[in-house]
């Protein structure tokens, strides 16, 4: 992504940081983001943070001011010079009950009861499609040419689902996108630094893709008492030691990355953040991180008029 991480700071009442990916800013219709947890009005995590989510540790009220800011930090709300007691004028957010699924909707108007899955695809303007996430990846796809945007939510399970291959195949679908003409962008999430992962993880993704190897590392598990006493550890086994477990390491960006160039999206026109939410927590909400409590981020997209 080409933002730079902006510094920490002590300020009670942080500016709001929204990352941009480079290449979707140069398309004049269209409205993007990926939030931080800077600035906000959010004090269940520590601070005061920009949760968007609505969790259980924090307020649906405080959410709500949460996400009016946000929106109007993308452009996507009216400012504060309205007269006073009476609401901004705000384009509809729509969510998901997000499932780790493959399930993609095409909408052209806020939905009357929640939808459930884990994409949203529109070519209707003023409508702000948003994926809430804490370590998986939210993926933004752009047609410049048909003026359509899709949001997917791609954690493991919905990326061995094939879901971002799967937006790119709805969005011709729906609207005619050619793949070759699709724009990508990969947010923040939790990176091949940190993802760690079962052997289950590992064998799903070898059953559904050939490149699946190339998406994992193994990393040995250490032990100084073990290295500096190995004689306490011999075994009857060959060849003579017992072995310590090893560790394995997902890379979900790339995993992405390699489905979108096999749905024919070209790899120039896929840019990825290399900001790890649970290297980050600072700046970035991480489930893992912050060992299951803590607030959404939004990866968001829609269309001006």
């Amino acid at each position: 992504m080409a933002i730079r991480a902006p510094r920490k700071t002590t300020n009670k009442q942080a500016k709001l940081n929204v990352l941009r990916a480079k290449h979707l800013s140069t398309v004049p219709w269209l409205v993007h983001g990926f939030s931080t947890r800077v600035g906000g009005s959010s004090r269940a995590y520590g601070g005061q943070s920009l949760n968007l989510g609505f969790t259980r540790d924090d307020s649906h009220g405080t959410v709500e001011r949460n996400r009016i800011a946000f929106l109007r930090e993308l452009g996507a709300a009216g400012q504060q010079s309205r007269p006073r007691h009476t609401s901004p004028e705000v384009w509809p957010l729509i969510t998901l009950r997000q499932v780790h699924s493959d399930l993609i909707h095409c909408v052209d108007a806020k939905p009357e009861h929640p939808l459930t899955g884990d994409g949203l695809l529109t070519a209707t303007p003023r409508l702000l499609l948003a994926i809430q996430t804490a370590d998986c990846l939210p993926v933004i796809l752009v047609d410049p040419k048909r003026h359509a945007v899709g949001v997917f939510h791609a954690g493991w399970r919905g990326t061995v689902k094939r879901i971002v291959e799967k937006g790119v195949g709805e969005m011709r679908r729906w609207f005619g996108s050619t793949p070759k003409d699709l724009k990508a962008a990969i947010g923040p999430g939790i990176q091949g630094c940190c993802y760690e992962v079962g052997e289950e993880v590992r064998e799903k993704f070898k059953s559904q893709f050939a490149y699946a190897a190339s998406l994992f590392r193994e990393v040995k598990d250490s032990d100084p008492v073990r290295e500096k006493y190995p004689l306490l550890f011999l075994t009857a086994r060959a060849p003579g030691h017992s072995e310590l477990p090893k560790k394995i390491f997902l890379d979900l960006v790339e995993a992405n990355r390699q489905q979108l160039i096999a749905a024919a999206v070209p790899a120039k026109s896929i840019e990825a953040s290399s900001l790890c939410t649970n290297c980050r927590p600072d700046l970035l909400f991480s489930y893992r991180a912050e060992k299951g409590k803590t607030g959404r981020l939004m990866g968001v997209a829609g269309i001006r008029d």
